[in-house]
């Protein structure tokens, strides 16, 4: 078969020694075929499969007409090259692609999405730079507040319009677009053009060329597919522990953020590590965790769709649909995140008796053939796909945290993890799957419980003489501490002798389990309130009764 060369396409000699550092020689098809387009500054829309190289493909493009002309820095908020991104995972590694081509050219590169705090984004802006890679959301934000300013762009890229498109960011995307200057050059990056990705393409793209290396119900030929059909959710529980104890990458994908919270928590504590990645954990965590798996630090990752397209990471040698998920293309970018680049990867649908009908369905639009097969988790083709086992590890040594803690490890922050009595009752490790120790200090009016000092979530205060509803002291017992000390009590007492509510989390013994010192006497007890985090005033009497605590909607973990 014959190679095309980065060299024999026309990119800038300084970019090919970069990619030649890097192992990268030859280019892959949708390189090849959008290269001398992109560097003569055409407009392109490419169609291509996941792990087809799109991001290179793009770089290299950007870079080379961006070096050419005079550098951002000193005149602020103005770069002139623009990468629009679906989610922060795959804005933060295109970033991580684009920077050493970058810095061959003298250009400074920043990201820019939410999650996290605005401030050094903006700070990046105002310093100057030459490439923005962003989500949608937040550049909007910063475009009305006048921190960024479009006006010097010259090249914008668009990549996953499809999935912008799923996650409803096309008019944001469409009011970014409009504030680009006409004459700019285009790419846009989908593999597929409905959900209105062709209003886009109509109405930005000028004279595009269209480059499709393939169909975007194709799968990668390199990809084994597997089915493996259990008998009840028992089975399917020892079937999946089983597929993640391989000794290389895997990537396991739920339905739904709690079950692949649930289900890392589950693996770890049976001496698999894993990290979870979902919507709901902050920023922070979400970088440690997808840093812990591509470092190796934990050789599996539990996600939700957030992640079928946000993570590029190589040598995943393993993608299991724990739950097959409800749509064909959802099928193939999450199986896309193994035979990248090449590489062999097998993709395993697990799936229940009664989910037979709908797994052939999935299948038959998403072009594959393949045999279900009804196994346990030691049946042969089980363990022949597994391969050698890695070594069990307790949980006290497993890597990673989800919501910012550490997994089965020392808690951050100096809490205890594992069973514990305060008060005279056991505490069992959180359910929400963080230790006691969570994620350092607890913020107080948050549901996001952790221990700080060690003494569970900040407890034991006093103000006007009263005692707050959990904490060591022994003016009496918190409510139910799941991430603090406190036992199960009703309430820690007060000075006045009213009861503090009954909480499910641990709650701030300062603030939270106060009663008002001014309130009138009485041996009422708190309301049942269920919500975690908030401001949540416990024992609070009115007019001689207690109030229901005033609870804020779950923290995001």
């Amino acid at each position: 078969m014959t190679t095309t060369t980065f060299a024999d396409l026309g990119v800038p000699a300084p970019l090919v020694a970069v990619l030649a550092a890097d192992g990268k020689t030859e280019a892959f098809p949708i390189q090849a075929d959008t290269l001398p387009d992109t560097l003569s500054g055409r407009d392109v829309l490419g169609r291509g499969k996941t792990g087809s190289g799109k991001t290179i493909a793009f770089s290299l493009p950007l870079v080379a007409r961006l070096s050419d002309g005079a550098p951002s820095r000193g005149r602020s908020s103005r770069p002139r090259g623009l990468v629009l991104a679906p989610t922060r995972e795959l804005a933060t590694q295109i970033a991580a692609t684009l920077k050493p081509l970058a810095d061959s050219a003298g250009l400074a590169i920043t990201t820019i999405f939410g999650g996290v705090s605005q401030s050094r984004q903006v700070s990046a802006l105002r310093a100057g730079v030459d490439i923005v890679v962003a989500c949608p959301g937040r550049l909007d934000d910063l475009m009305k507040q006048g921190e960024i300013s479009l006006d010097r762009i010259e090249i914008t890229v668009l990549d996953e319009a499809d999935h912008m498109a799923d996650l409803g960011f096309l008019p944001v995307v469409t009011r970014i677009m409009d504030k680009t200057p006409t004459g700019g050059q285009r790419m846009l990056f989908s593999a597929t053009l409905d959900n209105g990705v062709d209003k886009l393409v109509k109405r930005f793209l000028q004279n595009e060329a269209m480059h499709s290396v393939d169909e975007a119900t194709s799968h990668v030929a390199a990809m084994t597919h597997h089915v493996f059909e259990v008998r009840d959710a028992d089975a399917k529980k020892d079937l999946v522990t089983a597929l993640a104890s391989g000794r290389g990458r895997r990537i396991l994908f739920t339905r739904t953020k709690h079950q692949a919270k649930r289900l890392a928590k589950q693996l770890t504590s049976s001496g698999v590590p894993a990290v979870d990645l979902h919507g709901n954990l902050s920023q922070p965590a979400r970088d440690r965790n997808l840093a812990a798996f591509g470092s190796g630090e934990v050789r599996v990752l539990v996600a939700t769709d957030v992640a079928a397209r946000g993570v590029h990471v190589d040598d995943v040698e393993l993608v299991v649909h724990v739950d097959p998920p409800a749509e064909h293309k959802a099928y193939l970018h999450r199986s896309g995140r193994t035979a990248r680049a090449g590489s062999a990867g097998d993709v395993v649908t697990v799936m229940l008796t009664e989910q037979a009908g709908d797994v052939k369905v999935l299948l038959r639009n998403a072009a594959i053939t393949v045999t279900p097969q009804k196994v346990t988790a030691d049946s042969p083709a089980v363990t022949d796909l597994v391969g050698e086992r890695a070594e069990r590890i307790a949980p006290a040594d497993a890597p990673a945290a989800s919501g910012g803690g550490r997994q089965g490890g020392a808690p951050a922050g100096g809490g205890r993890s594992g069973a514990q009595k305060s008060g005279g009752q056991r505490r069992t490790q959180a359910p929400s799957g963080e230790s006691a120790g969570g994620g350092g200090r607890r913020r107080r009016g948050r549901g996001n419980g952790s221990a700080g000092d060690g003494a569970g979530a900040v407890a034991g205060q006093q103000r006007d003489g009263q005692q707050g509803g959990q904490g060591r002291r022994r003016g009496g017992q918190g409510g139910q501490g799941q991430n603090g000390q406190g036992g199960q009590g009703r309430g820690g007492q007060s000075g006045n002798g009213s009861h503090g509510g009954r909480g499910r989390d641990a709650v701030d013994g300062g603030r939270h389990g106060t009663e008002r010192s001014s309130a009138k006497q009485s041996p009422s007890r708190g309301g049942d309130n269920r919500r975690s985090g908030g401001q949540i005033r416990m024992g609070d009497l009115v007019n001689g009764s207690t109030s229901r605590g005033l609870g804020s909607r779950r923290a995001r973990g």
